[in-house]
């Protein structure tokens, strides 16, 4: 039985915590205390990483969110988590937060909320660091370990000798390993599934208890919301499958959208054992109505 891991935000800046504080920063001087908790009275999330640093000039906390793809709500939710923060700790903050994939429709992400009522204003600066702008070479020359299994979705990462060199990284270091299913699943955004299965360990097992998979059938779901739970979650799981095999059949695009919603469940989760398109003609055969 696969065992259950935390593929979670803290445990990957966890594996090279002073690298990771240096990169956010762009500073060498600093280095890391502890971690620290990020739960507050009225918030928590998986994706906050509150760490106390310090460096000559003293201690400060800086604190880190993950999103696998920016939201419009994020400028509030950070000046949120900021004051939070500063409240409980009472130490300055340096906010940091960290885009993994594009958004669909590539905005201007801004890097401050700002807001005005009845001549009051409010504003509160942050840094934005989108990971599809960072070089993948950075990752080995500075030993991110922490950005080892983003390595296929960075800027000239989706090349398969640097996801193989990423692998061998993480094969390194026996601590490491239980994070190939996550580069497996970002490695099947720019390959073809074939090739990733031959190059890595292929564990969706694993990879289901990662909060980034998660994320991911949680924005099938708001979209689903948004279109009509059934029709959102057929486009989800077509835009998926193009993104493998193609533009698909019309006819099949046809009988993925008749499917019902716990149907289409089901097939997007079986998307990653795909690795050619009679593997879904076989599906749809076996379990279509």
């Amino acid at each position: 039985m696969t065992k259950k891991v935390d593929i979670g935000s803290k445990r990957l800046i966890s594996l090279a915590p002073d690298n990771w504080v240096q990169w956010v920063t762009q500073r060498k001087d600093i280095r890391v205390k502890e971690f620290i908790s990020s739960e507050f009275q009225w918030v928590s999330r998986d994706n906050d990483v509150l760490i106390k640093v310090e460096n000559p000039q003293g201690e400060f906390l800086i604190l880190n969110e993950l999103q696998l793809r920016y939201n419009e709500t994020m400028p509030l939710r950070m000046t949120a988590y900021i004051a939070l923060a500063r409240e409980r700790y009472n130490l300055p903050i340096y906010p940091v937060l960290i885009n993994i994939l594009p958004h669909t429709k590539t905005p201007n992400i801004p890097n401050f909320y700002q807001h005005e009522f009845m001549g009051v204003k409010s504003y509160q600066d942050y840094r934005v660091i989108n990971l599809w702008e960072i070089e993948a070479s950075l990752v080995f020359q500075e030993n991110l370990a922490s950005l080892l299994p983003f390595v296929p979705i960075l800027k000239g990462g989706g090349e398969e000798a640097i996801v193989r060199e990423a692998v061998i990284k993480l094969r390194e270091n026996e601590q490491l390993s239980d994070l190939e299913p996550l580069l497996s699943f970002f490695a099947s955004f720019v390959l073809e599934i074939p090739i990733v299965q031959q190059i890595m360990r292929w564990d969706m097992t694993v990879l289901r208890e990662s909060p980034w998979y998660q994320e991911i059938l949680k924005e099938g779901l708001q979209q689903g919301v948004q279109q009509g739970e059934q029709q959102g979650e057929a486009n989800l799981v077509i835009r998926q499958l193009s993104k493998r095999f193609g533009n698909l059949d019309p006819v099949i695009t046809s009988q993925i959208r008749q499917l019902s919603i716990s149907q289409l469940e089901t097939l997007g989760e079986s998307i990653f054992d795909f690795s050619a398109m009679a593997d879904l003609e076989n599906w749809l055969q076996q379990n279509a109505d």
